[in-house]
């Protein structure tokens, strides 16, 4: 089934996307030693790769929609790999360092804008919508995969090259895997040699009715902004955002920083999160569609999003209350997994709401958590300065509750109402 092999190329893809993403913060106090920056200052860089990340979500989106994905992300991958290899370029004498370093950070991001949106426009052109949760589930696996083994890898180079390899490394691995995409990826399923004529008449037959007055014209910004499902889910993906950037900026320094880790401990502890997020994407995908053949979209998409992310909020708030930095890495780590069951759901409905504008509506939902990320990115140090880091998790388990509720709101099948432009 060659659909399901673009599934696991996506779900390579998205691993080396979050080692270019999290390769700054493991790399975080190398970086702080040589350029002479405080954690508040590393704080407004790791932000800025989210800003520029968040903002161009939705014009990633519409890109995808107009020019494919296949191109679109192949292009973001040398994007990705030119501006993570610029800045082992600078230099502490450097003039204006610190916004030399929020600019390639803010660009980075840009580039990366495009990954997601461009992998649920090949969702939605080739997974059959019954399938959509696992397939999501592996592709937002390699969330988990590839931040959990980035502190191993950028470590190891950290140990023997320094900081500047790893992201040497970053930029080569990432470059092969776009090469790869290139050559295996097509938008659409009648367009690629290697799709059988059963697999296409499986792929046709599952796909959602297109509404036919739209048929495949692209929904106006309007139309997408102002649909009370698409807001419902993107505040929902904004509190989830917010808690999973805590992981992704904060984590490993917390651990090494606040929790009294060594460097070696911190980057094994430091990858059960991720591990977790990722065991939690691929069940949560599974589960998912399972309910939902059972039980429909609205049960097996937003309820069961509704009840991951509750519980992710009571397992975040639990960890801040151990004691023992091994126990709490564990606690913490579940409620990341929680939290990766719902991850799917996201997905899922923002392709079965967008249709033939997938890309935009992903995008605008994605923007969401990624402006959920560039705020924690940035806030929690500060809360941990001025109320310590038990306040920046409580305040990311109260988003979770907001985040959970708001899902009981959601009616998935409302789509077809976006009106084209």
């Amino acid at each position: 089934m060659f659909r399901w092999i673009l599934v696991g190329w996506m779900f390579i893809v998205s691993a080396i996307a979050y080692l270019d993403r999290v390769n700054l913060s493991i790399a975080g106090r190398a970086i702080e030693e040589e350029f002479h920056l405080t954690d508040i200052q590393l704080g407004y860089i790791l932000s800025a790769f989210v800003l520029g990340y968040a903002i161009f979500q939705a014009p990633g989106g519409r890109i995808a929609d107009r020019y494919g994905p296949r191109l679109v992300l192949s292009l973001g991958v040398v994007w990705w790999a030119i501006f993570t290899v610029l800045i082992t370029l600078l230099s502490p004498q450097l003039t204006a360092l610190l916004t030399t370093l929020i600019a390639i950070r803010f660009a980075l991001g840009v580039g990366e804008a495009v990954v997601y949106p461009s992998t649920n426009c090949i969702v939605s052109a080739w997974i059959p919508s019954t399938e959509r949760g696992i397939a999501n589930g592996i592709i937002f696996a390699g969330v988990g995969f590839g931040a959990g083994v980035t502190p191993r890898l950028i470590v190891y180079f950290l140990e023997h090259g320094g900081w500047r390899a790893s992201f040497w490394a970053s930029a080569s691995i990432g470059l092969a895997a776009g090469a790869i995409w290139f050559v295996l990826a097509r938008d659409r399923p009648r367009q690629h040699p290697w799709v059988s004529p059963a697999e296409l008449a499986h792929i046709e037959a599952g796909l959602p009715p297109e509404d036919p007055k739209l048929g495949r014209a692209k929904l106006d910004w309007g139309a997408i902004f102002s649909n009370r499902d698409v807001l419902a889910v993107a505040f929902s993906y904004f509190c989830f955002g917010y808690t999973a950037y805590i992981f992704l900026s904060w984590f490993f320094i917390y651990l090494n920083k606040v929790r009294g880790l060594d460097l070696k401990s911190s980057s094994y502890y430091s990858m059960l999160p991720f591990l977790a997020m990722a065991i939690g994407s691929t069940f949560g995908g599974w589960l998912s569609d399972t309910i939902t053949k059972k039980h429909g979209k609205k049960i097996g998409r937003c309820r069961l999003a509704s009840i991951a992310v509750a519980f992710a909020a009571v397992f975040v708030a639990l960890g801040t209350q151990v004691e023992s930095a091994r126990l709490a890495s564990f606690v913490l780590a579940a409620g990341a997994g929680a939290l990766y069951i719902a991850q799917s759901s996201f997905w899922s409905v923002s392709a079965d709401i967008g249709k033939s504008s997938a890309g935009s509506v992903s995008g605008v939902i994605n923007m969401g958590a990624q402006l959920g990320g560039a705020l924690t990115s940035s806030l929690t140090p500060w809360i941990a300065k001025e109320f310590g880091w038990t306040a920046s998790f409580l305040v990311a388990a109260a988003l979770c509750l907001a985040g959970s509720i708001t899902w009981l709101l959601v009616e998935p099948d409302r789509g077809a109402t976006l009106a084209p432009r």
